[in-house]
């Protein structure tokens, strides 16, 4: 005769309570998906207006130029864009072997190696003067230094160049006091490029001078009085000290610098227009003129080129200037 085992009461009724968890676990389960997914159709829904602005502007642009530079498209074709024809990498063949674009090249990259390090060393020194040398009207020496970096570039362009006129501009005016002949600034191919350098320099310390002012005012106080007690001269504990420090700040500022001075337009094409003898002729003002004579597939071959170099000039700027440890 078998015998069972009938529960205790304790028993059933801790079974009866693990099974109402699991049944009230599942209920919040299904609760909380039903929340995400209410929350992820809204995240959605939100985000759906500028998702469809950025495909419409920004990626479907980029893609189109790409194919655009690996085919023969020309102005005439807008109307049948799809009866172009698949040439491959024949526009970049095309662009390396036209001294206009090396010339063009060679202007961007003297105007980027002289004119960045000028830009950071400019910067760096006006916040080091605002943060230990200058004491009274330090509000407006800021404010002063900032100016041009929110005036619009074509404004100051169109000022630099009524100053840098023969014969009625201020610089000359000014050298004439002196007794000496100014020269034509813009139309001299010696010195146009060194102008628009200068002016690039000008209007950006700005906003290097204001990162690295941010990170002057990071450094621990307690590190600088440890380096002056130990007998580090000024020069050393700037050296030794703050300046590893800066290294973020200043690879922030050399990496937006950079790629700005890659793409330098404005200044060529307000002030000279490329002139004189394509002495400021830029490489993006080289791909908006073949843009502008209906050659497409040159301009968005010449626009990846500079797209490349800015990755490439990015990419050395990481390398150097990253935090080693």
């Amino acid at each position: 005769m078998s015998t069972k085992t009938l529960p205790e009461r304790g028993d059933t009724h801790e079974q009866g309570t693990a099974g109402s968890e699991r049944s009230a676990d599942r209920r919040h389960s299904g609760l909380r998906s039903t929340a995400r997914g209410r929350q992820a159709r809204a995240a959605w829904v939100l985000a759906a207006p500028f998702l469809a602005l950025f495909l419409a502007f920004m990626l479907l642009p980029v893609v189109w130029s790409l194919l655009m530079g690996l085919t023969d498209t020309k102005s005439a074709d807008l109307r049948t864009p799809l009866n172009v024809s698949f040439v491959g990498f024949d526009n970049y063949i095309r662009l390396f072997e036209d001294p206009q674009f090396f010339t063009a090249l060679r202007n961007t990259a003297v105007f980027v190696l002289v004119a960045l390090p000028l830009t950071l060393a400019a910067g760096l020194a006006a916040a080091v003067a605002l943060d230990r040398g200058i004491r009274r009207f330090r509000a407006v020496f800021r404010v002063g230094f900032y100016l041009p970096v929110i005036t619009s570039i074509v404004a100051v362009a169109v000022v630099w160049k009524t100053l840098l006129e023969p014969r009625a501009g201020l610089a000359n005016l000014v050298l004439g006091w002196f007794g000496i002949d100014g020269p034509a600034w813009l139309a001299d191919t010696r010195f146009a490029l060194p102008v628009m350098i200068v002016m690039a320099v000008w209007r950006n310390i700005g906003t290097v001078m204001i990162i690295m002012l941010a990170g002057l005012q990071s450094v621990p106080q307690s590190l600088m009085e440890a380096a002056e007690l130990d007998g580090a001269g000024p020069w050393q504990r700037f050296w030794r000290v703050t300046f590893p420090l800066l290294r973020p700040a200043l690879l922030l500022t050399a990496v937006t610098t950079g790629i700005g001075y890659l793409q330098f337009f404005d200044e060529p094409f307000v002030m000279t227009d490329g002139g004189p003898l394509d002495s400021t002729l830029s490489a993006t003002l080289y791909a908006y003129k073949q843009f502008g004579n209906g050659n497409y597939e040159m301009a968005s071959a010449a626009g990846y080129v500079i797209f490349v170099l800015i990755v490439a000039l990015t990419v050395l700027q990481f390398r150097v200037l990253r935090d080693k440890d």
